[in-house]
């Protein structure tokens, strides 16, 4: 196992959130426009229109904001799954080095058990 940065660790996923992100944004754009379009030909007074809009807007808002909010928490689960497989990496690094001073303890007791008079 090696350390991951957090470079190589979420380059690729990065690239396609914007790419999702800015796709999201548009079709929430575009609804909203067509839809803008469509209510202001059925209906003339300013309430209607407003009314229809404000549900067609919050819905479409709604939506997008949950888009992000999925993607700032997937973030910050990468880099905490980032920040765990380096912790497992130095932990597996000290396990292997104490494994060692333990061995040489133990060599270094049996060579004074030898020695002893």
């Amino acid at each position: 196992m090696k350390y991951l940065t957090q470079n190589e660790a979420g380059a690729q996923s990065d690239e396609k959130r914007t790419t999702y992100g800015f796709w999201v944004v548009l079709t929430g754009l575009m609804i909203v426009l067509i839809s803008f379009l469509a209510t202001i030909m059925k209906w003339t007074t300013a309430a209607d229109v407003s009314t229809v809009l404000a549900s067609i807007t919050s819905v479409v808002g709604t939506l997008v904001g949950t888009f992000f909010g999925v993607q700032v928490g997937s973030t910050g689960k990468e880099k905490s799954d980032v920040a765990r497989n380096n912790a497992e990496v130095k932990l597996r690094q000290v396990s292997a080095l104490a494994s060692q001073f333990a061995q040489n303890d133990q060599q270094r007791n049996q060579v004074h058990a030898l020695l002893a008079p």
